[in-house]
C-alpha cells in the first residue's frame, strides 16, 4: 500500500483577479522506503509540489493521502500533527535556532508529539553520532561550518521518524 497518494492535484493562486495555475492533475504514488526526485526547470511548481506534500499547503482541488489519512482537506493544527509525526524537513536554509544547542535544535520537533517517548535525548544522541557531530552537541549553530549545519537539520528532521 503507498504511503503517499497525489490523485489530479491541482494548485491556483489569485493575482488580481487573474487565476494562475501553477499545479495541473499530478499524479504520483509513493511506496514506503522508496526515493523520489522532483525535478523541472525555474518556475514549474516543484517548491509548490513540495510544499503540498510536507503539508505546509494544500491543493486548490485533488486528493492527498498521507499515511492512510486524506490531508487534502484538513484544518491547519490536523496539518500540523501530520507534519510532525510523518514528514522530516531538511530545509535549504536549515533553519537551526542560533541561540539553541545543537542538542536543542534536534529535540525542537520532539516537543510537539503527543504520544511522548522518554528517549528523545538519547536518540538525538544517536542520531547526532550518526551524522559525526556527537562532541558538538553544546555547541551553537554559529559555531558551526555550512556542513555541520546540514547534518544538525538531517538530524532534526529525523528525530520524530518521520
Amino acid at each position: 500500500m503507498p504511503l503517499c497518494v497525489l490523485e489530479d492535484i491541482r494548485k491556483s493562486y489569485k493575482m488580481g483577479d487573474t487565476d494562475i495555475e501553477v499545479l495541473r492533475g499530478i499524479n504520483l504514488q509513493v511506496e514506503k522506503g522508496e526515493f523520489v526526485a522532483i525535478m523541472g526547470t525555474s518556475g514549474s511548481g516543484k517548491t509548490t509540489l513540495m510544499n503540498i506534500i510536507g503539508c505546509l499547503d494544500v491543493p486548490t482541488s485533488g486528493r492527498y493521502m498521507l499515511a492512510d489519512k486524506e490531508v487534502s482537506r484538513l484544518s491547519d493544527d490536523e496539518l500540523s500533527l501530520i507534519r510532525n509525526e510523518h514528514i522530516g524537513f531538511v530545509f535549504q536554509n536549515f533553519y537551526l535556532l542560533p541561540y539553541a544547542t545543537v542538542l536543542e535544535n534536534v529535540l525542537l520537533p520532539s516537543l510537539y508529539v503527543e504520544k511522548r517517548r522518554d528517549n528523545f535525548e538519547q536518540k538525538a544522541a544517536e542520531l547526532l553520532q550518526n551524522v559525526g557531530l556527537r562532541e558538538r552537541m553544546k555547541f551553537k549553530p554559529p559555531q558551526l561550518s555550512g556542513g555541520e549545519q546540514q547534518r544538525v537539520a538531517i538530524a532534526r528532521a529525523l528525530i520524530n521518524e518521520p
